[in-house]
């Protein structure tokens, strides 16, 4: 099969969700199939990283959208019913380029991902087209309109209504959807999203493995650290739960890992000598392995959080949201720990650093679950049936 992959960033270096989602997946159905990779982006590709994908991938393109054309093309949004976001990637010299290099490589299938790519070829031609939809953007933003500020409400819940609208209709528009967890496929508003392939992502185990080395920090969050949920996380973690850990544990340390902290995740460290933010770091299993406790309290987001997967697979015990847990699947009080409230979050911290044979039990149960449950082979041969016609089931076991 010739497939043709649409996305919105080049998939590497694996720093951000969608990439790694689209990296693992790509990279195995390229051992079959002949795969030209085509990506947006709005910085400039490092030859490195593109020369990095041509290892497995037929061919490559990648379009750099410049800011300036992103600006002018976001003073339109309003006068659309496009997503923002959509309107953020779709530009009339992109569009050329993708139709060129369909009309010179004749995919069998295209694969786009995410609904901020399908603009380019919803309704422009007749190729059997799939989209993953990774998570629910929708639903996403509906929560985050919860917590941000007053004035960008409105326009958040603007971009809600458009999301929503247009999920809907790309789901019309498509041959096949895929979604990355039960979870978010029930939070599409399609009547018929129970046809949707639920396709999880995996966890490279032969890459996140134990280190049996000594843990400099109690607490560690990692993630991309631009991405509001994850802000919102780690500031939940450190305004209301962090201070009731140290009542008992007045040295207690957290480390904070991952690309692109904003200027208030930043200020965690300047206030905080206990704190320290990395920013990005060249292999992030360092993180984990410096770390006694992995803590996501998540309070908003939608999808599968990877970080719950890698950390577990290091055997680090987790203590997270039901919000997040529930993507993951992960049984409470046995392979994971699950928090509602400040209190509730801070009595678990305490009693892991408190009991090493507890937190070694939670570690163990964690990384058993982890290993049995997510495999990206497993993840790709699904996406790959779908892709021949032959319609998936759930990958991830009961």
């Amino acid at each position: 099969m010739k497939l043709l992959v649409l996305l919105s960033r080049v998939p590497f270096p694996l720093e951000k969700g969608d990439k790694l989602r689209a990296y693992h997946l790509i990279a195995r159905l390229a051992e079959r199939h002949e795969v030209f990779l085509f990506c947006l982006s709005d910085v400039r590709a490092d030859p490195e990283h593109i020369a990095h994908l041509q290892r497995f991938c037929a061919r490559i393109e990648v379009v750099q959208i410049k800011r300036w054309r992103i600006l002018l093309k976001l003073l339109t949004a309003v006068f659309t019913r496009l997503p923002v976001q959509v309107v953020y990637f779709h530009h009339r010299h992109a569009q050329r380029r993708i139709d060129k290099a369909i009309a010179d490589f004749k995919p069998d299938h295209v694969l786009c991902q995410l609904v901020r790519t399908t603009e380019y070829v919803r309704r422009r031609y007749a190729l059997p087209k799939t989209i993953d939809y990774m998570d629910t953007l929708s639903k996403g933003m509906e929560r985050r309109t919860e917590t941000a500020p007053w004035y960008l409400r409105p326009i958040f819940r603007m971009e809600t209504r458009r999301l929503i609208r247009y999920e809907n209709i790309m789901f019309d528009q498509f041959d096949h959807a895929v979604i990355i967890s039960a979870q978010d496929r029930d939070y599409i508003y399609h009547p018929l999203r129970d046809r949707m392939a639920v396709v999880p992502n995996g966890v490279d185990t032969d890459h996140f493995t134990p280190q049996h080395v000594q843990p400099h920090y109690d607490l560690l969050f990692t993630g991309n650290m631009n991405y509001p949920p994850n802000i919102d996380s780690v500031l939940y973690l450190v305004q209301k739960v962090l201070p009731i850990v140290r009542q008992a544990r007045p040295q207690a340390s957290l480390l904070i890992s991952g690309v692109d902290p904003t200027a208030s995740v930043r200020d965690l460290a300047r206030a905080d000598p206990l704190i320290t933010v990395t920013g990005w770091v060249k292999d992030i299993r360092g993180s984990y392995a410096s770390a006694r406790l992995f803590v996501a309290p998540m309070q908003i987001g939608t999808g599968l959080q990877n970080k719950l997967l890698e950390a577990m697979a290091m055997r680090i015990p987790c203590i997270t949201s039901a919000l997040a847990n529930n993507a993951v699947g992960a049984p409470p009080g046995q392979a994971i720990l699950i928090g509602e409230t400040p209190e509730e979050y801070a009595a678990l911290i305490l009693r892991l650093l408190d009991d090493a044979a507890e937190r070694a039990r939670i570690a163990e149960q964690g990384y058993r679950f982890v290993r049995e449950h997510f495999n990206w082979d497993r993840s790709a041969r699904a996406l790959e049936d779908l892709l021949l016609g032959r319609s998936p089931e759930d990958t991830r076991l009961p």
